[in-house]
């Protein structure tokens, strides 16, 4: 098979490069232009706007048309009616409600609402969804006070303020693949409305493709490091895919996730599960569309002590990344509001970096439009080992729903590599390279004629 190599922005001589560069496409003037239309003056004024509702701690009052978290979810959806107008009929926003029982965090049962903003997909045979989330409740020091005030401005109004605002944008196109802009309660009292809404995401089989959370995306300025920077944010990604049913006891399914490690640990794929290769493709791309913005790839599931939502779609089996600014100030997260010996405290309006939301929130649409306009991946990729060779070849089927590739792009890296370092451009459903398996890691990816990409998949071995 011909193949020709596109880019090589990596020397592989060149180790010093390797955390530094990334593969750039050209960028499609269409996501450009959405990109250009995201606001932070808009963002500003969804945070400031949360903020006056004073606390939206989950447990707090439901009645007020001003205060307590049901007053703010009735003006997020609100809002996110206002933008579904300009869809023609395409997006749908709806309460997702439920009843949480009593638990650790939750002293009664207590009425919880998501709220979820569907952007239908233009193409019936295309079943994939993609979804981007922040959540809008809040708390202060104690999880369980639902009085005292807690603005909530960075955690996370900010992450809820990415999703309104891209949702606002991205309402008035059309994608083949269905997108879904969520804000969620409850997080601060256990990830509870991520976690009801991922469970129905699988009780309904919805073909979730990837899952994009932002919790605390909007301060600049690290407490105890003193660092300013708006330029770097971290994704988050897990390694070994996690799974509920081992959790819940299930010897099967233990065994299975046992065999599933054995084979990630032999075949050198430890680094290529799939939210790991989301956040490269996230780097990649948000790094093509998005000036002075370095995506820095962590490789755990989150921060030590600490948890988000993205972690509810993991553990039903969905793959999910979160994003959190670089340096956070914890004066800021979870403290009453005041002043105590010339230290500022509270998560309060004053204090979050617009602009840096605002990339925030670039990077998720670039993400969310390259990902639903590209081609679905490639099926049961493998690459061959029946043989002792110094060459490599990959086979994949052809994705069987939604809008065929134009191509594909085979991925290559050295094995020390965190980034993909080469694209091969190829056509058909098999491709022999002069390079060695046993020397580095591959994946396919689809690609259509504009250049928008499908998420790469790695290989298992065919024999």
């Amino acid at each position: 098979m011909k193949y020709r190599k596109l880019l090589l922005t990596v020397p592989l001589l060149s180790l010093a490069l390797l955390t530094q560069a990334q593969t750039t496409i050209r960028q499609d003037p269409a996501i450009k232009q959405m990109l250009d239309e995201v606001s932070a003056q808009n963002i500003e004024a969804i945070i400031r706007k949360l903020v006056t509702f004073k606390t939206r701690h989950t447990l707090s009052d439901t009645t007020s048309k001003t205060t307590g978290i049901g007053a703010a979810r009735n003006w997020i959806k609100a809002e996110m009616e206002k933008y579904a107008a300009a869809s023609g009929g395409r997006m749908k926003v709806e309460f997702q409600s439920f009843v949480q029982p009593i638990g650790s965090r939750v002293n009664r049962p207590t009425v919880l609402k998501n709220i979820i903003a569907t952007l239908k997909g233009t193409d019936p045979n295309d079943s994939r969804v993609y979804v981007v989330s922040g959540h809008y409740d809040s708390i202060v020091k104690n999880v369980m006070d639902s009085v005292a005030a807690a603005p909530g401005a960075v955690d996370d109004a900010s992450g809820t303020a990415v999703s309104m605002e891209i949702c606002r944008v991205m309402a008035k196109r059309s994608f083949p693949a269905t997108i879904i802009f969520m804000c969620v309660p409850g997080e601060e009292q256990g990830l509870l409305g991520s976690a009801y809404a991922a469970k129905k995401a699988k009780e309904m089989n919805w073909n979730v493709d990837a899952m994009l959370n932002n919790d605390i995306v909007g301060n600049t300025r690290g407490l105890d490091n003193d660092i300013k920077d708006n330029t770097r944010i971290r994704v988050f990604s897990e390694g070994v895919p996690s799974t509920d049913l081992a959790q819940r006891g299930d010897t099967t399914a233990t065994r299975r996730i046992s065999q599933h490690i054995n084979s990630l640990v032999t075949n050198g794929g430890e680094n290529d599960a799939p939210s790991r290769q989301l956040a490269r493709y996230i780097k990649e791309t948000a790094e093509r569309y998005v000036e002075n913005l370095d995506v820095k790839l962590i490789y755990r599931r989150d921060r030590f002590l600490r948890g988000g939502d993205h972690t509810s779609f993991q553990l039903n089996g969905f793959t999910a990344v979160r994003f959190t600014e670089m340096n956070e100030d914890f004066n800021r997260q979870h403290q009453y509001v005041g002043k105590q010996n010339d230290v500022d405290y509270g998560d309060i309006a004053e204090f979050a970096d617009y602009t840096f939301i605002q990339k925030a929130a670039r990077m998720n649409l670039s993400v969310l439009a390259n990902l639903s306009l590209a081609p679905a991946s490639p099926q049961n990729v493998g690459v061959v080992t029946s043989g002792l060779t110094n060459k490599t070849t990959l086979k994949w089927e052809t994705p069987k729903s939604g809008k065929k590739p134009t191509g594909y792009y085979i991925l290559m890296r050295e094995t020390i590599s965190p980034f993909w370092e080469k694209k091969i451009f190829v056509t058909g459903n098999e491709t022999t390279l002069n390079y060695s398996k046993d020397n580095y890691f591959f994946a396919v990816q689809s690609v259509d004629a504009e250049g928008h990409e499908s998420l790469p998949i790695y290989p298992k071995p065919l024999r």
